[in-house]
Formats: C-alpha cells, sequence, structure tokens
C-alpha cells in the first residue's frame, strides 16, 4: 500500500488522538491550575504530530527517519511528564494507564517505522 500524505499514516492519526486526549486531561484535571506545567505536556504532546507531518514532507527516508527520532523523543517526554503529574496527584491512576498506553503505543509505531525506513535506506 502506498502512503501519499501524512494524514494516511497510522502512527500520524494515533498521535492526533492523543493530543486531543492530552488537552482533554489538562483541562479536566487539577494539572490545569499548574499553567507551567500543563503547557509544557502539551507542547511534548504536540511536537510529535507535526514531527511525523514534516518529516514525511521531507521526501527523504534519512530526514524522515530522523524526524520520527525526534517524535520519539517527545514522546518519551510526554511519558516522564505523565509519571510528574501522576506523583503529583494531577491525575488518577485511571488518567495516567490511558494516556501511558496510548503513548507507549505510539512510540511502538514509531520504533517499527523508522526500522522499516532504515531496511528500504539499504
Amino acid at each position: 500500500m502506498k502512503i501519499d500524505k501524512f494524514e494516511d499514516l497510522k502512527v500520524w492519526s494515533e498521535a492526533r488522538g492523543l493530543v486531543k486526549d492530552i488537552y482533554s486531561l489538562t483541562a479536566s484535571s487539577k494539572l490545569n491550575k499548574d499553567f507551567g506545567l500543563k503547557e509544557q505536556i502539551q507542547r511534548s504532546a504536540v511536537s510529535i504530530l507535526p514531527n511525523i507531518s514534516e518529516g514525511f514532507e521531507r521526501e527523504n527516508n534519512r530526514e524522515f527517519v530522523l524526524f520520527l527520532k525526534y517524535a520519539k523523543g517527545s514522546a518519551g517526554e510526554l511519558r516522564a511528564q505523565l509519571y510528574l503529574v501522576r506523583d503529583l496527584d494531577y491525575i488518577n491512576e485511571n488518567q495516567f494507564s490511558q494516556a501511558y498506553k496510548k503513548i507507549v503505543t505510539i512510540s511502538k509505531l514509531l520504533s517499527g517505522f523508522m526500522t522499516y525506513l532504515k531496511s528500504q535506506l539499504s
């Protein structure tokens, strides 16, 4: 199956859903009042999406892999921040678990996609 636009990528779609979930989580929890941390978490989530898009639009697998690495780094940053907001009791265990699973899924999709693109370079 040929992918013609980044909107067709499963990982991009998952990341888009994650951004929506993170904004909802930050608006409806105690985190809403911690403006600095709330904004940092939102920025980490948002960063994943445009890195996937920009890498795709470069039309070069080496560069695409690089931007997927940036996206994966942002996913790791978001995962670490999620632990912090759980430790601060800004979110409950269920909220943590749901968000954590989505972030890990996205990280795995990014890793698998990078492996595939690297194999196409050889």
